[in-house]
């Protein structure tokens, strides 16, 4: 009890001291001049702004702060070190100082793109307007239907052919042509259907007048691509391509839904299908529910891949659906062929040999009788006395054995047709309008 008496009156001798030590204060500067005053009050009054609007900016260490992850071969990587060490400082501070507008620094220009997606944008931009494109030419062309059944129902066809034409009609020229005039003059009751936007048109009817003035039969017709996929796995594909949910990808679209397009219009309708860098040498009346090897492996003498630039199939076949479903599921639209010869070959594969799935797979030999590495060689009139007899040898073993032969357009549009070559001797063999100036532009000009 004592002690709390003590501790009390201590405390209340402590605040009479500091009031009496407030009363001199005040009374010390009562007695100041009224100028000293007022110099006093000014001096507070500009440390409390300084306070206020004194900005300190970090100085990041210079030693255990200066690395960054980034390897040398970044050719960008010396101007990311510098930014490195400030950026991590920056995300370390806990209580970053308050900047005001008005006061950010100019800050110089990033020698590096900082936002990847502002680079890729244009990019993105313009494959969006391509697919935009194709999409709108083709998904409203509401007469195919009723033109494709009208032009198989009302002809007498023995057979049915498709191609497809996914460029300009300029470059629809003569090889592609003559590619339509080797078809008749091996199957001259045939029906073909050239599945195209620009070739629907008054100027490519015109192109195709000859073998309509023959008595021939060929339409080009624009795609209705949501009647052709309907009913298959393709639909729900198109439909997300349709929503933008689809990456196109780098490879052309056009050549992506030309693949898809062989596949939908043979399971559609049935039929046969080929590019339009294929000379046809013999009739495919025959044949039926096939597709040709493009190479062999010489050791086991068994297929090592297939192509997709002939395919015979019946009307629902299922393998067509199994090619169909495949891209439907693993489209790829950075990788050259991937949804085309890859992907036949990918299927065929796995389903080879499987119950109720009857295909023929026919030898090289057939279709592809000289490989794309090695197409010019058709191309070249013989020259010494070896390439002669090699050439006699090869175009007799060709007029004996294969069908048709894949010119490789890719590898071969530039290669001028000389006399007495491979493919000179095929033209005269399987020309209709033999005399005309297309072909013998074809021969002695480039493309």
């Amino acid at each position: 009890m004592y002690l709390i008496i003590k501790v009390s009156q201590t405390f209340l001798l402590f605040i009479q001291h500091a009031h009496n030590f407030k009363k001199s204060i005040f009374a010390l500067l009562s007695c100041l001049p009224t100028s000293l005053l007022a110099l006093i009050l000014f001096l507070l009054l500009i440390y409390n702004g300084s306070s206020v609007f004194y900005v300190r900016f970090p100085i990041p260490p210079k030693s255990h702060q200066e690395h960054a992850n980034f390897s040398q071969e970044n050719p960008a990587g010396k101007s990311l070190k510098k930014l490195s060490s400030s950026l991590i400082y920056a995300v370390k501070e806990e209580n970053p100082p308050l900047i005001l507008k008005t006061h950010f620094p100019i800050l110089p220009k990033p020698t590096i793109p900082i936002n990847n997606s502002s680079v890729s944008r244009p990019k993105k931009m313009h494959k969006h307007r391509a697919v935009i494109k194709i999409l709108r030419h083709g998904s409203k062309s509401k007469q195919f239907s009723s033109r494709i059944r009208t032009f198989f129902g009302s002809s007498t066809c023995k057979i049915r052919f498709f191609m497809t034409w996914i460029s300009s009609l300029d470059s629809f020229g003569d090889r592609e042509m003559f590619a339509i005039e080797s078809l008749f003059k091996s199957h001259p009751n045939a029906c073909l259907a050239i599945v195209s936007n620009s070739m629907d048109s008054k100027k490519g009817s015109i192109s195709l007048r000859p073998c309509l003035d023959k008595g021939f039969k060929v339409l080009a017709v624009k795609p209705d691509f949501d009647y052709i996929f309907k009913n298959t796995p393709a639909e729900s594909w198109f439909h997300e391509l349709n929503k933008g949910n689809v990456d196109p990808g780098e490879i052309s679209l056009g050549q992506n839904l030309s693949n898809l397009l062989r596949l939908a219009l043979l399971y559609k309708f049935g039929g046969v299908y080929i590019d339009t860098d294929v000379i046809v040498l013999k009739s495919f009346e025959k044949l039926r529910n096939v597709i040709g090897a493009q190479t062999i492996d010489l050791e086991t003498g068994n297929w090592s891949r297939l192509n997709n630039a002939v395919l015979i199939f019946d009307k629902n076949h299922p393998l067509l659906f199994k090619f169909i479903e495949e891209f439907s599921l693993t489209f790829n639209g950075n990788k050259w062929g991937y949804n085309g010869p890859y992907l036949v070959s990918r299927v065929v594969s796995r389903v080879n040999g499987r119950a109720g799935i009857d295909f023929t797979i026919l030898p090289p030999y057939a279709f592809y009788p000289v490989n794309w590495s090695r197409i010019t060689s058709l191309f070249k009139k013989p020259g010494d006395k070896l390439h002669s007899k090699w050439l006699h040898r090869k175009l007799e073993q060709i007029r004996r054995e294969s069908l048709a032969v894949h010119l490789w357009n890719k590898q071969s549009r530039n290669l001028k047709v000389e006399n007495g070559s491979i493919i000179n001797h095929l033209m005269m063999d399987s020309c209709i309008f033999c005399n005309s100036s297309s072909l013998i532009s074809l021969q002695y000009n480039r493309k």
